[in-house]
């Protein structure tokens, strides 16, 4: 006798849920394309805009362990 319904096991799929998620990855699958393109542009918009900004620590970081600097006081509520 096979067990149903324990904690773990998901719930089967009915038909129209099937039809919903194969809509729903079909888009998903189709936009990818256009979507790495998209991507791909903006990275190279921002290599022009800002040639030098891979070197660059992040905004806030001291730059050696990506750590808030010490005069960076954003986040806290002390005064």
């Amino acid at each position: 006798m096979e067990s149903r319904g324990r904690a773990g096991d998901p719930m089967p799929l009915t038909p129209d849920q099937r039809r919903r998620r194969d809509r729903i990855e079909l888009v998903i699958r189709l936009a990818a394309p256009g979507l790495n393109l998209v991507l791909a542009a903006g990275e190279r918009l921002s290599r022009i805009v800002d040639p030098g900004a891979r070197d660059q620590p992040a905004a806030g970081t001291d730059g050696a362990d990506g750590r808030p600097s010490a005069g960076d006081r954003r986040g806290t509520t002390g005064r």
